[in-house]
């Protein structure tokens, strides 16, 4: 692996793509108006492709594998909730960053799932190019299909950057999305309960 002394290391099978994506960065810096070859601009391509590669490193996993390391039999049947799971994602239409936070509350049908691989999917879904609406769903249909639930429920609060630095400029603006599978939507009092309990 290749590493800077303040870069995450990217495998050496990876550094052809990330030596491309640093290429196509150099001309934007140029069709932006600065230098390139500045002093402060040498190594900000390579940088923001490393930054870049990262940032994505969700679109080359495979989420079902990732909740298929840690799958236990269970037979309890009442609802299990990881609460306010950080996350930092990229807009797809402005490719500005959104992030928060997301809560997942699943009724098991016969198995559990280790708590850190719900963190684990969040970010799988997360870091890819993304929309919030999107994100949510694929996350709740993740662990419903991998899991085999009786039920899943995912919200997910965020803060979006393409509405705070450009366009309408609001700061303030906070956005929230949901969504249910299972006994999560056929039980109002159930879905009242995980609500109840992420908001304490």
């Amino acid at each position: 692996m290749r590493e800077d002394f303040d870069i995450v290391a990217v495998p050496d099978a990876d550094m052809p793509a990330v030596e491309a994506i640093a290429a196509h960065y150099r001309e934007i810096l140029r069709l932006l108006g600065d230098d390139p070859s500045r002093e402060g601009l040498l190594k900000t391509p390579m940088r923001a492709a490393k930054a870049m590669w990262f940032a994505t490193k969700g679109s080359r996993q495979d989420p079902a594998e990732i909740l298929n390391q840690a799958i236990f039999e269970y037979a309890g049947s009442k609802m299990v909730v990881v609460k306010d799971i950080e996350f930092y994602s990229l807009c797809e239409h402005h490719i500005l960053p959104f992030f928060g936070t997301v809560s997942i509350g699943y009724v098991p049908g016969g198995h559990m799932i280790g708590l850190s691989k719900l963190a684990r999917l969040v970010d799988a879904v997360a870091r890819r190019l993304q929309v919030q609406e999107r994100m949510t769903a694929q996350i709740c249909e993740e662990l419903q299909r991998t899991l085999s639930p009786r039920g899943v429920i995912v919200t997910c609060s965020a803060q979006h950057l393409c509405m705070k630095m450009r366009g309408v400029e609001k700061q303030q603006a906070v956005t929230d999305t949901y969504d249910y599978t299972g006994v999560f939507a056929s039980d109002p009092s159930l879905r009242s309960e995980f609500f109840n309990l992420i908001s304490r």
